[in-house]
């Protein structure tokens, strides 16, 4: 009998992989016979201008579906409805659907066969754990995240630069009980926005904080808090202290506070940060909390500084 389950069980696997090698073949198909179609105009091969439009709208592509992985990744781990990637990225539904279905073919994105909405896929986990060799500082940063949650019993985090926007790659819960629950991993802010955020923008150099201001709208979104002079004086605050607060500007009476963790060429490249409710951050435990947040910072970016 076990010989038996052992066959069927083996049977089982190599059904279910054909299974999936056979939809994602013809998923592939689908996008190949739609890419052929953009080529052709009324069934006449394209000339050579309408060839480099199509070009044009190849790369506009790939930036969308690069922005439709974001959004999952940024509401992981609970699946995605199609309308509302559609709606986060700024695209009609039935391209969200075109690019979507293409990226399940490549094994970027999976449906969630219960929900209904999208996943992030196997295929980026391979890739992650490749790019990890390189970019990934979480085993470094997790003993500091273990050692200032323990130290201030409120919950600390890793957060990572990725253009005009930082991602939480990396959380420790304190032991307080009461607690903050505006971090998690994969949510993205733009820079200004949260205490990780704010250390980032005010350790950039002048002319790159600038520039971002420049062409930042958060105040829509965020509110007035995050208007170009508003962010402007609370960056200042930041350079003087070294550390960024956040006084409960995202979710009313939570607070937050951080560090930028500077790069091998002294560059902002992530934070780490602290985050609680309001009465644990009281004007003179701030100042203890941003001298082990800074502590901590500068020791880590020593320890990067020292792997690379």
């Amino acid at each position: 009998m076990v010989g038996c389950r052992g066959r069927y069980s083996a049977r089982r696997i190599r059904s279910t992989r054909a299974r999936d090698v056979a939809q994602r073949r013809e998923l592939r198909h689908n996008v190949d016979m739609e890419s052929r179609q953009a080529t052709t105009v009324d069934g006449v091969q394209a000339s050579a201008a309408q060839v480099g439009a199509a070009s044009v709208q190849g790369a506009q592509a790939v930036s969308r579906a690069a922005a439709l992985l974001r959004a999952v990744s940024a509401r992981a781990p609970d699946p995605v409805p199609t309308a509302v990637l559609a709606g986060l990225v700024g695209i009609a539904r039935p391209t969200a659907h075109r690019l979507l279905l293409a990226l399940a073919a490549e094994g970027f994105v999976d449906r969630d066969p219960a929900r209904g909405g999208w996943l992030l896929g196997p295929e980026l986990f391979l890739m992650g754990a490749v790019a990890a060799e390189r970019y990934d500082i979480t085993a470094l940063a997790s003993e500091h995240l273990r050692e200032l949650a323990r130290a201030t019993g409120e919950s600390a985090f890793l957060s990572a630069r990725r253009g005009d926007e930082t991602v939480c790659l990396l959380r420790e819960e304190g032991s307080f009980p009461l607690r903050s629950f505006v971090l998690h991993e994969g949510i993205r802010f733009p820079l200004g926005v949260a205490s990780a955020g704010l250390a980032i923008l005010a350790m950039l150099p002048d002319a790159e904080r600038e520039a971002y201001l420049a062409r930042a709208d958060l105040e829509p979104v965020y509110g007035a808090d995050h208007a170009a002079e508003a962010l402007r004086a609370r960056t200042a605050r930041t350079r003087e202290t070294g550390y960024a607060v956040n006084p409960g500007l995202i979710v009313e009476g939570s607070w937050g506070m951080g560090a930028a963790v500077l790069d091998a060429g002294g560059r902002p490249a992530w934070a780490l940060s602290l985050t609680g409710v309001e009465s644990r951050f009281r004007p003179e435990r701030r100042r203890e909390l941003g001298r082990m947040l800074l502590e901590h910072a500068h020791a880590l970016g020593r320890r990067l500084g020292q792997r690379r």
